[in-house]
């Protein structure tokens, strides 16, 4: 079991009482079961995101329109673990739910697990949504800091070109200046 499974699987097990319902959908390898839970009405959201992620794990893209919810959910968590398995589903449609969540400025509070996501997945749309995403947050006095690093840290991480004028840009903020010399110094000098 990787580490990311025990932990869903530790937190849902409290969220849910460890009922014998949980316990049920921990243990089975049924993936049809698993993906009953998805579409069944009545079903707690702790059972919909141990069916999704246990999906998305096994490659499943039943899972996709789950865990792209939960990757926009409130609670930092649930992203962060809908991020983990959306990274191993493989579904040509992640990267484009990925950057449409990071650029969605009425829900950037919770672009940070999206940002993360679009650098693991290294897709053909990482680097312009991070690039938008970075440049809203460079107004004067924008609460989302976390987001903006995590764009900063990414654009250095993914090493393109087209990230030098909004990285260059980042230098004048103090919170970023620091992590955005690193990310510049990662991009391969034009000739």
């Amino acid at each position: 079991m990787d580490e990311e499974l025990r932990s869903l699987t530790e937190r849902l097990r409290q969220e849910s009482g460890g009922t014998a319902a949980y316990r049920r959908l921990e243990a089975t390898d049924d993936l049809e079961e698993l993906a009953e839970v998805l579409t069944a009405p009545g079903q707690p959201l702790w059972a919909r995101e141990l069916a999704a992620f246990r999906l998305g794990l096994a490659r499943d893209r039943r899972a996709f329109e789950s865990l792209v919810l939960l990757l926009n959910h409130r609670d930092p968590q649930r992203c962060a673990d809908a991020a983990h398995a959306l990274a191993r589903l493989d579904d040509p449609r992640t990267a484009r739910a990925a950057a449409a969540l990071a650029t969605n400025e009425l829900r950037v509070a919770y672009a940070l697990h999206p940002v993360r996501l679009l650098v693991e997945l290294r897709a053909p749309e990482s680097v312009p949504a991070l690039i938008t995403t970075l440049e809203r947050r460079l107004r004067p006095h924008d609460p989302y800091r976390r987001v903006a690093l995590a764009c900063v840290e990414g654009l250095g991480a993914l090493g393109d070109a087209r990230a030098r004028p909004v990285l260059s840009e980042a230098l004048a903020h103090p919170a970023l200046a620091e992590a955005a010399v690193r990310a510049l110094a990662r991009i391969p000098k034009q000739r």
